[in-house]
């Protein structure tokens, strides 16, 4: 995989691993709306399909949007989304929500998103849901047949999860997910440079009661007909807008390769490397975003030299102060700790690159030429942006490797010091 490589300066240590998989929290309980009176829709677009008019018309009824509710669901180029009835001001609530207490996959995969992290991802989230299906069929759906109109298929399981995953809004201050209706019609544009549109209010939840509700601000000031957009997330990379969205973005500094680093348990220095680990903010396994275009993450190289330090240089973790070993980390403690970090990322991306069966350039080609399905297009353009950040990485350790009789290590920045002192 291309998110898996070992280091060996002691015995066997691996220490770059397969991405986890994410569990997710159980679903809050939705509950019937407040009733307030019968409000007639504003009149949509005709083009919009029977069912969201049908859901809007009971959304109205029910009275989660009101006459006056600046924004309706509307035809946008994204397909749907909510578009404003009037002008609409920079941080205007715009919604407000009661809160309640193979064959396709398989072609897009082998054709497209081959030897990508993204596929890596998909395929263990596949993993545990199909788990987590067998799971439920055998202790629910088969024996609760009954209360079930029609059987339910792993497909339908599949299904619910992409609703859940493409539609849900974290909880403020939690990890729940919950379903809003209407809201879950916001699209993401690249144009909002903010977030936090997100909030959590008391308000009216009834007649004669309140209850948090879910906030939806604008970001951006309005027009009437304007399509309301907001911000997905700053720090998300294509691949996730793509796994979780099904869109990605032409910006770059999207694209990203995560290299998720281990202190292996068989290490000699186990114990020793995890303290000081744990000490600096970090843990057994850590992660690192490497964005195109930018800097290496600061703490990744000294996490590199961590699991890396053996022999000679493992006398570095005796040191009293565990802030002290992690300050010497952020310097290169030997040439031969140094060449071995360098060695190896530089062999793992060139394995990673290796299991790709395309070229930057012919992607750029397939690209340039505009007739790729949508998805296709997704896939190809985030397999594309993880090669570059993969090259990149290459070429920042080949340049590190190519200075390493002109760096200064720690007993030659010692030396010095004593020196001086003298």
């Amino acid at each position: 995989m291309a998110s898996v490589f070992s280091l060996q300066p002691l015995p066997s240590s691996s220490f770059i691993c397969p991405l986890k998989t994410t569990k997710f929290q159980t679903l809050q309980s939705f509950q019937k709306p407040f009733l307030i009176s019968s409000f007639q829709s504003t009149e949509l677009d005709p083009k919009i399909p029977q069912p969201v008019q049908t859901f809007w018309q009971w959304l109205c009824d029910e009275g989660v949007v009101t006459a006056k509710t600046p924004v309706k669901p509307g035809i946008v180029p994204e397909g749907l989304g909510l578009v404003a009835k009037r002008d609409i001001s920079k941080g205007e609530t715009v919604l407000q929500v009661p809160r309640r207490s193979e064959e396709e996959l398989s072609e897009i995969q082998v054709l497209s998103f081959a030897g990508t992290q993204l596929l890596s991802e998909t395929m263990s989230v596949k993993d545990y849901w199909q788990n987590e299906f067998r799971k439920v069929e055998e202790e629910v759906i088969l024996r609760n047949k009954q209360l079930f109109p029609f059987p339910i298929t792993l497909d339908d399981f599949f299904w619910a999860y992409g609703i859940l995953k493409s539609r849900a809004f974290s909880s403020i201050g939690s990890q729940n997910l919950m379903l809003v209706p209407l809201a879950d019609l916001v699209n993401h544009s690249a144009k909002v440079a903010t977030e936090g549109h997100v909030q959590e209010v008391e308000g009216p939840a009834g007649l004669f009661s309140w209850d948090l509700l879910f906030s939806l601000r604008s970001p951006l000031e309005l027009k009437a007909g304007d399509q309301f957009l907001v911000q997905y997330g700053l720090n998300k990379r294509n691949a996730d807008l793509a796994f979780g969205y099904g869109f990605i973005e032409p910006n770059s500094a999207r694209d990203a390769f995560t290299l998720t680093l281990e202190i292996s348990e068989s290490d000699d220095f186990y114990e020793d490397k995890l303290d000081i680990a744990e000490s600096n903010g970090l843990g057994k396994t850590a992660e690192f975003n490497v964005k195109l275009g930018q800097s290496l993450p600061p703490t990744l190289i000294p996490y590199l030299r961590l699991v890396a330090l053996g022999g000679t240089d493992a006398f570095l973790l005796e040191s009293i102060s565990r802030n002290d070993v992690w300050g010497h980390l952020e310097l290169p403690v030997s040439r031969a700790n140094e060449e071995l970090i360098c060695k190896v990322v530089r062999g793992t991306c060139k394995s990673a690159l290796s299991g790709y069966h395309t070229t930057i350039e012919e992607d750029e080609k397939l690209m340039e030429k505009g007739n790729l399905s949508s998805r296709l297009q997704i896939a190809v353009g985030i397999r594309a942006g993880e090669k570059k950040v993969l090259q990149q990485i290459d070429d920042i350790f080949g340049e590190r490797e190519l200075k390493l009789d002109k760096l200064e290590y720690y007993q030659e920045r010692r030396l010095k010091d004593q020196v001086t002192l003298c």
